[in-house]
């Protein structure tokens, strides 16, 4: 199962009762340059699809207080870009679904506008002014404007395996379902925010591409990826290597399995599995956040009948944003879902030997993708 690409996985799910309370979404996160300073600046780029069963003219958008008076919920493509930093920021772009062309079979094409995202590119703009933020909270999003022209290379995957296959997607059995087609992409193209142009190289982009959809979010939701990783023991770049970590609560119809996480480390071509779903591997895991003055921590141990990684990753909060959207039911209960790009930190990979713990390697991770949040009380 390990690292098996599955474009199938990648088609729109938005049918049956997700069409009318689902969502489906096409996130893709990468690094730049300043054109003028080399500077890095971690960027993020999502198409976000909800209810299209309940398609209106307009975008149908579930905070709006008349929409939530008349118990709409929304209905909408939203494309969603940004960057992280400490001028870190999130832009959303609203279509209404008539507007919208999307492929309903493998490989996705979604194209609004100026705005598409497929396999292989990524375009598109969006462009909010202070006053329009300041007028319309329900969109939910700050000012500013991006845009970017982008290739797209897949390389690594991370395919979750029976918990995303085609019967339990048909059956609704999980409230969210996962799949990383790209947890180590290569982009190519450039990016201009703010009326800065960034290029974004395959060498210097530590890129990133994956999928959720369902009927509801999860609580907690963490998540952690990167493919910029050192070797102390080789001492060394890892150039095949990439690590992908998430979930939090996974809920299979009624029952929620309380803080499980679906993880793996692809290390040179060698498969560290950690994935709970795999009840021959024996999975455990544990894990925690703490949110301190001027950073957050993540420190998760996972362990099956062959191997152990710890991981402890960092990312400042001046760089971090509270990442916003709300639920096909309307509802918006994560309002602290951090969310950074530009997270550092160390993973530890272990093998089992005779019942003791030998160290494989020490792996400095930077660049990475992290993300912790819980519902409202």
């Amino acid at each position: 199962m390990f690292n098996r690409h599955d474009k199938t996985r990648d088609e729109c799910m938005l049918h049956g009762p997700l069409a009318s309370c689902g969502y489906d979404w096409w996130w893709h996160s990468f690094t730049g340059q300043d054109a003028e300073t080399g500077e890095d600046k971690p960027f993020f780029i999502e198409f976000f699809v909800c209810n299209p069963a309940l398609a209106e003219d307009e975008p149908v958008l579930g905070q709006l207080p008349a929409n939530k008076k008349a118990g709409k919920k929304p209905s909408y493509l939203m494309v969603k870009c940004g960057a992280w930093g400490e001028d870190h920021l999130q832009l959303h772009r609203f279509f209404a679904w008539k507007d919208v062309d999307l492929r309903a079979r493998a490989p996705y094409f979604i194209t609004a506008a100026d705005c598409v995202a497929s396999e292989i590119e990524l375009k598109g703009s969006v462009s909010i002014s202070p006053e329009d933020a300041a007028a319309h909270p329900e969109w939910m999003c700050d000012a500013g404007e991006m845009s970017w022209d982008l290739t797209i290379d897949k390389q690594i995957a991370f395919n979750v395996g029976y918990g995303a296959s085609k019967p339990l997607r048909e059956a609704e059995a999980f409230a969210m379902y996962w799949h990383a087609e790209g947890m180590k992409t290569s982009y190519c193209g450039w990016v201009e925010l703010n009326g800065r142009k960034y290029k974004v190289s395959p060498e210097k982009c530590y890129g990133y591409a994956d999928k959720n959809w369902g009927r509801d979010f999860t609580t907690p939701w963490l998540w952690l990826s990167s493919n910029c990783l050192y070797s102390r023991k080789m001492g060394k770049q890892l150039m095949n290597s990439a690590f992908d970590i998430g979930g939090g609560r996974p809920q299979i119809y009624f029952l929620s399995l309380d803080r499980r996480l679906l993880g793996v480390f692809y290390y040179e071509g060698r498969e560290y599995d950690f994935n709970f779903s795999k009840l021959h591997l024996g999975v455990k895991t544990k894990f925690a956040f703490k949110e301190m003055d001027d950073l957050v921590r993540w420190r998760v141990i996972q362990e099956n009948k062959y191997a152990v990684m710890k991981t402890e990753i960092f990312c400042r909060k001046k760089d971090m944003l509270l990442i916003n959207y709300e639920a096909p039911d309307g509802s918006k209960r994560h309002n602290r879902l951090w969310n950074g790009g530009n997270g550092w930190g160390t993973v530890k990979l272990y093998d089992k030997k005779k019942g003791k713990l030998e160290l494989v390697d020490v792996i400095k991770a930077t660049h990475i993708g992290c993300e912790y949040g819980e519902y409202d009380e």
